[in-house]
């Protein structure tokens, strides 16, 4: 019975992403507050002194405009930044038409081209326009929306609410710049984010890179010794087989050195520390299209990698392979002198984590070399591996 961890910490790396989606829903959440409580104003005005068909064109238009704001702040989440996908642009297209129609459809209700015109500029600043051409847009709006609020209080509603209320056309003509502003600022989110990504992969590549620089110049100089070392024995073999065996000798040692010199170079390469190791299977999991949690405590760089790595090296494949879930988890703290790793995710039907294999039984030999215990159980739909490590052993 595996006994639960105490509150850990997050890791830089595991804040940044879980960040990264905390600012996408308040952007959106902004957006759609702002929608919604423009059109919740606009509708109490029209039931307090509007027919009851207007209430209905209100309400219709309303009801369109909403789920066309939801279902454009969708797309514009999903859509990719690269400005060459056209095929994207295009999809988003009739969703932007049903925006603008629910706008003139609320616009008619409440009596206001300004209020039509500030809700279909909306619509239009929530589709992701290629370089420069959204602040263009947004400028162009503006001018549109204060052409129309002007003419609408002079000439075609002056004695209307509009020119009792002036908050209210206000709110509305703000819509469409907040709303460019909200997801120009989201966009600079996940610029940020890609470019952190690609900032890993990059130094990932660079350190590939050095390891097979080095490991080219170890083998080959020792190569090239062994190779002397034999050639000088089979010439030496015939006229003094003493000094021939000596050289053999010798380049029985240079094998053994070149060995150790590739397995230290190998351990130097596998010495990722183990937060590291964390928030890059979290990156992997999160690339299948899994919801990850990552918490790490803070201390969690003197938890022993050389153990404790693997485990999450193998985990982490058994999740993408066995799992079959949409979500998963990697927690690591230490609780009563151990290093305690959780790993959980969602295991649908009869889909297991790990694989009743070497899986198991390999993660079970390697933390019990170190005097640990591992603990695998299904709660409900859930999978949880629990491995605990002593304290004191080494990294």
């Amino acid at each position: 019975m595996s006994a639960p961890a105490p509150a850990p910490l997050r890791t830089p790396a595991a804040t940044y992403a879980r960040d990264v989606r905390v600012t996408w829903w308040y952007t959106a959440a902004s957006v759609m507050f702002l929608h919604v409580f423009a059109l919740f104003l606009w509708t109490f005005v029209v039931v307090m002194r509007g027919t009851p068909l207007d209430i209905a064109l209100v309400l219709i238009g309303a009801a369109g405009s909403m789920a066309s704001g939801v279902l454009l702040l969708v797309h514009y989440r999903r859509e990719p930044l690269d400005d060459g996908d056209d095929s994207a642009r295009r999809r988003v297209w009739p969703l932007v038409l049903v925006g603008i129609a629910s706008a003139a459809v609320f616009g008619l209700g409440a009596g206001s081209v300004l209020v039509a015109v500030a809700l279909a500029a909306q619509a239009l600043c929530t589709v992701r326009w290629r370089g420069g051409i959204r602040l263009r847009l947004v400028v162009l709006l503006l001018v549109v929306i204060v052409a129309a609020w002007v003419v609408e209080a002079t000439r075609l509603n002056p004695d209307g609410y509009l020119t009792l209320t002036f908050a209210l056309p206000l709110f509305a003509s703000m819509l469409a710049p907040l709303t460019a502003t909200s997801l120009w600022w989201w966009d600079i989110v996940r610029e940020l984010d890609r470019a952190r990504r690609a900032e890993g992969r990059l130094a990932a590549a660079q350190e590939r890179l050095r390891l097979a620089g080095d490991l080219h110049d170890l083998q080959g100089h020792h190569l090239q010794v062994i190779a002397l070392q034999l050639e000088l024995a089979e010439k030496m073999m015939g006229r003094d087989p003493d000094a021939a065996v000596e050289q053999v000798r010798a380049a029985r040692a240079s094998v053994d050195e070149a060995r150790r010199g590739t397995r230290d170079l190998a351990a130097r390469f596998r010495g990722v520390p183990l937060p590291d190791e964390l928030a890059n299977a979290a990156d992997l999991l999160r690339a299948a299209g899994l919801t990850v949690d990552l918490l790490v405590d803070t201390e969690a760089g003197r938890a022993p990698a050389d153990v404790l790595g693997p485990v999450v090296r193998e985990s982490t494949t058994n999740v993408l392979k066995h799992g079959g879930g949409v979500s998963a988890s990697l927690s690591l703290a230490r609780h009563e002198g151990a290093w305690v790793l959780i790993v959980e995710n969602d295991a649908r039907g009869a889909a297991s984590v790990v694989g009743d294999g070497a899986g198991l039984s390999g993660i079970v030999e390697r933390v019990g070399s170190v005097g640990g215990a591992m603990d695998a159980t299904r709660v409900g739909d859930r999978f949880r591996l629990t491995v605990r490590v002593p304290e004191g052993v080494t990294a």
